[in-house]
């Protein structure tokens, strides 16, 4: 896929002009035609929404039906038109893509899920692949990859990039326990880190202070030595402390 302007926020995304002006607030929605296998994209990134709707939309047999830049948005819409597909990024703004899955999974059963995320750790594909979703793609990966995956799923069939079904088929089936020395309240912490919840929103739900969760989270690092959010997530996820 062709990549747009160079950042660290950068995607990687499919026939896009680098000079694309795009006007954030035109998610235009479109009457389904059930002939066709239909979509919509949820992706926090406007210009990644219009690049996939371009590619997507040139395939005879594929309607995009709407797009949505946030978890909340990217439910509402799925069941209000209940796609065939869903193609959902799984970090964007308003809760956990991951935590979305099954819940959309309930809620509008007759739509099947392709996962498109930047996300290439084996975790996150075992994750989304176990709770539901029938498609894990990468999005450096080819065009012609994610339409695949599309076909696929409608069918039941699941598609898995290639390179990281090889990684997952070599990693351990089971991962070791996590510390003993991690308390209960710290497993709670590390839990919701992992479903994508901000400090806040932690504090909120656990009736805590922002401070004292901020405190938690620095002994979770200390003790499991890792820093970033995103090795806290793929912690959690290895060692099956997120259950969704």
């Amino acid at each position: 896929m062709t990549p747009c302007a160079p950042g660290p926020d950068t995607h990687t995304v499919p026939g896009v002009s680098e000079n694309l002006i795009v006007n954030p607030t035109d998610a235009r929605a479109e009457k389904a035609d059930r002939s066709k296998t239909t979509i919509v994209i949820a992706d926090d990134h406007t210009v990644v929404r219009q690049g996939l709707r371009m590619l997507i939309d040139h395939e005879d047999q594929m309607q995009v039906l709407a797009e949505a830049g946030t978890v909340p948005d990217a439910e509402r819409l799925t069941r209000a038109h209940r796609p065939t597909v869903l193609v959902l990024d799984l970090n964007m703004p308003g809760g956990s893509g991951l935590e979305a899955i099954p819940r959309l999974r309930e809620t509008v059963p007759e739509t099947a899920i392709v996962v498109l995320t930047m996300q290439d750790d084996p975790a996150f594909a075992r994750q989304a692949l176990r709770t539901g979703a029938l498609g894990f793609v990468l999005k450096e990966a080819t065009d012609e990859e994610l339409l695949e995956a599309i076909r696929l799923a409608p069918e039941g069939d699941t598609y898995l990039n290639p390179r990281l079904g090889a990684r997952m088929a070599a990693a351990p089936s089971e991962p070791a326990a996590p510390p003993d020395d991690l308390s209960d309240r710290e497993l709670e912490v590390l839990r919701l880190i992992a479903l994508g919840h901000t400090n806040s929103e932690i504090a909120q739900q656990l009736f805590l202070s922002t401070r004292t969760v901020e405190t938690h989270r620095a002994h979770i690092q200390q003790k499991i030595d890792r820093t970033s959010r995103a090795d806290l997530v793929r912690y959690a996820l290895d060692h099956h402390l997120v259950e969704l």
